[in-house]
Parts: structure tokens; sequence; C-alpha cells
């Protein structure tokens, strides 16, 4: 499921070049239809907060097969792009209720590594990102773009049936039974929240704004065509498997804040590298040290977060957190495709991006050194034991 679920957010990044094409728009445009997914993502995570304190987590995660097979119909079927926009806001839903649902319950599956378990879950998750571009490709071969979307509801309807038996047949933790109130866990919880944000919010800023538009960058840029754009981000996802598995141990094992720290200035400087080299084999060097580095964020601050948060704030707090980091994410590639659309040009852009990211970077460095960041959860020990 959790593939399913990220690939209604990564499916759009690839598809705007032929979809803008069709539809007789610059790519860069339709930058809103990726950040209209992601927005799609961040909006029901405060609503489904307050649902998992109602509603068991493995149920909340069943729904939301049964909600990307309707929206992945309505979007097959766009026939402009507002209503392109409509569909990746309507499928971007389903991946935000599925995490803020999944990604407690795996903590609480594998207390004791919390890291190896989310690292192994978004590896999951990452290959969808690593398939998307080629798959597109190979459906362009054969057919209309629309058609990736009907295959998604025909997969996620399988899967959700799937789903449906297995929990029924598995003893599930009772880990979030006394989260009841999403607005005292917010309260009791506010700074390891904060720091959260601080960190995924201005990193995933970035990310989105580059990742969303990266084909369109590579062919303005670079001069590099379409099929290789494509190619070259399926490569840059594809240093997000070994980097969710591996920084998801080595979270267990070091300190989570100068870990996090190390991760966010090697992207930051990635990102830098790649406005300044020229030639496919230099890009695609690049990409891979920009995939890696940033999908090493996402294992880091998930078992940071949620092994400092404990169980009966746990479901509640992270639904803040991830709610709000989202919101801020989202606004990536939409505001990047404003600003070149506007006739600032991708280099200056993400140059730009690059440094505001080093400079949060070195404030984080500050706060932290004078320990006014909470540390997070204990590698090795369990997310309750912990966060006491």
């Amino acid at each position: 499921m959790v593939f399913l679920v990220n690939l209604a957010r990564v499916v759009f990044a690839p598809l705007i070049q032929p979809a803008a094409a069709e539809f007789g728009v610059q790519t860069a445009t339709l930058g809103v239809v990726t950040s209209a997914a992601w927005f799609g993502s961040a909006a029901p995570r405060l609503p489904t907060g307050y649902l998992l304190t109602r509603v068991p987590r493995h149920r909340v995660v069943a729904g939301t097969g049964l909600a990307l097979v309707g929206t992945s119909v309505f979007t097959g079927f766009a026939t402009s792009p507002a209503h392109l926009v409509v569909g990746a806001f309507l499928m971007g839903l389903s991946s935000g209720v599925y995490f803020i649902a999944a990604n407690p319950l795996v903590s609480e599956l594998f207390p004791d590594r919390v890291g190896q378990a989310i690292g192994v879950h978004g590896m999951a998750s990452q290959v969808a990102a690593v398939g998307a571009p080629v798959g597109l490709s190979v459906v362009l071969l054969v057919g209309d773009w629309r058609q990736t979307f009907f295959g998604i509801a025909a997969v996620a309807a399988v899967t959700t049936a799937v789903l449906v038996v297995a929990s029924r047949r598995t003893d599930l933790p009772e880990a979030g039974t006394e989260d009841r109130s999403l607005l005292t866990a917010a309260r009791a919880q506010w700074r390891v929240i904060v720091t959260g944000i601080a960190f995924v919010g201005s990193a995933g800023f970035v990310w989105n704004g580059l990742f969303n538009l990266y084909g369109d960058y590579l062919e303005v840029v670079k001069g590099i065509d379409p099929e290789t754009g494509r190619l070259l981000l399926s490569l840059m996802f594809a240093a997000g498997l070994p980097a969710f598995v591996l920084t998801g141990m080595l979270a267990d094992r070091v300190p989570n804040i100068p870990l996090l720290l190390g991760i966010v200035v090697s992207f930051a400087l990635s990102v830098l590298a790649l406005t300044v080299v020229e030639g496919v084999v230099a890009i695609a060097a690049v990409s891979l040290l920009v995939g890696y580095s940033v999908h090493s964020l996402f294992p880091a601050i998930d078992t940071y977060t949620l092994s400092a948060l404990p169980d009966q704030h746990r479901a509640s707090a992270y639904a803040v957190f991830s709610a709000t980091m989202m919101s801020i994410q989202a606004l990536g590639s939409g505001s990047v495709g404003l600003v070149v659309a506007g006739r600032l040009g991708y280099t200056a852009v993400f140059q730009g991006l690059a440094l505001v990211l080093v400079t949060v970077a070195v404030v984080l460095v500050g706060l932290y050194r004078s320990d006014h960041l909470p540390s997070g959860g204990t590698p090795g020990q369990t997310p309750t034991a912990a966060a006491d």
C-alpha cells in the first residue's frame, strides 16, 4: 500500500511534460499540479490525527486504499489543467491519511528498532518514486499518460482487499489507545514538533521544488532531452533505496540531531553542485548525491519524532508535525514554477534556495550547541522508554 500512496504523489513529476504538451501550456506552469498533490497530502493530516483518536490505525489505512481507487479514476479522465490539478489534490489526500496512520503503527509494531522499520517501510515507498519516470515512459510508448491512473486504481483495489484480510489475521499493538486529544498532545510535545518541522520543512521545500521540475530544469538549463531527464530522475530516486534502509539503521545507533544536521547540509551542498556541473555523466553523479542525502532525511526525521513521542501522544503529535511540514513542502514546486515562469532562471532559484537552507542549518547548529533543541529518543531504546 505504501508503494501506491507514494506513487499517487510522485507520478505527477514525470508526467507534467507530456500533459503540458497535450494541454498546450508551459511545463513550468503545471508546477501547480505537483504542488496540488502535495497540498492534498498535507490537508488531511490533522483531521486524520483526530480520526485516529477514535478509529483503529489499520482501518484508516484500509480506507486510504478505497479512496485511492476513486480518485485515480477521476484523475485519469482529466481533460484540462484545472481537472488535473483537482485530481492531483484528491490523490494526494490518500497519501496524507495513510502516512499519519501507518507510520505510528509501524513504529509500534517494532518498538525496539524504529529506525530500521521506518527505513524498510520508506524503501518500499521509494520504489514507487524510482519506477514512476521509467513506468511513465513505458506507458507513453504503448498508450496515453492517463492510463497510468487507471493502472493505479486497479492495483489499489486488489491491494486494499489483501490488506483487509491480513489485518484480520494479525495481532495489532494497542499502544495508541490512550491517545485521545490532538490539542493535548500538541501542547505537551511542541518542542519536538517544531524541531522536526525546522529540519524537514525547510529541506522538503527545496526538494519538492527541485524534483517536481527536474525534467524541465534539465531540458531548459542543461540541454538534456525529456526521456533522458526521466531516466536521471529515476536515478536520483533510486539513490533513496539504500538511503532509507542505511540511514534508518544508523538513526537507531547515533544521536539523531547531529545526524539530521549533517544530512541537511549535505543536501544543500549537493543542490549547489547540481547547478554548477555540466554533462550527463557529471549530472548523474551529483543527482545520486542529491537523492541519497535528501532521502536520508526522511527516515532520520521519522525516527527522531516517533522515538521521542510517548504512546499517549504519538499519533496526534505526529499528525500535527506532519501536517505542518507537508504544507511547507507542498509550496516548493508551485513557488519555483511561478518564479521561473516570471523570468527568473532555474539556476538562480536553486542556488538561492540552497544558500537559504545552509543558513537554516547554521541556525539549528547554534540552537543545538546551546541545548535549545530536544535531543529526541535515545538510540536503542523503545519509544516509550525514550520519552519518559
